[in-house]
């Protein structure tokens, strides 16, 4: 498993700048607490601390609340709400996708 944390600012419709991308890996099976624990390393790998909140798409925590999966980590935590969110997601999905292309 391959996790790519973007720290970006973004606007409502578009990703205005990405500060940071960090990564972790984990070879662990794909559970809940074995996903929440590689995204947190990825958190972990940013240059700095993400400011805002987490945010992800429903399906990456295998549909659970957004309560259940904050609890995980330090800052707030949301599902992706605006269009600019999904833009810093698809950017985290891409860096992930070519990381785990780098190592296999």
């Amino acid at each position: 498993m391959v996790a790519a944390a973007v720290a970006a600012s973004v606007g409502s419709n578009r990703v205005r700048e990405v500060g940071g991308i960090g990564f972790a890996t984990s070879r662990d099976d794909p559970a809940l607490e074995h996903v929440l624990s590689v995204v947190d390393g990825a958190l972990g790998a940013l240059p700095d601390p993400p400011a805002g909140p987490v945010v992800a798409e429903r399906g990456e925590f295998y549909g659970e609340p957004a309560t259940t999966v904050g609890a995980a980590f330090g800052p707030e935590f949301k599902y992706v709400e605006s269009i600019g969110e999904r833009r810093a997601v698809e950017i985290a999905h891409h860096a992930a996708y070519a990381a785990r292309t780098l190592l296999l």
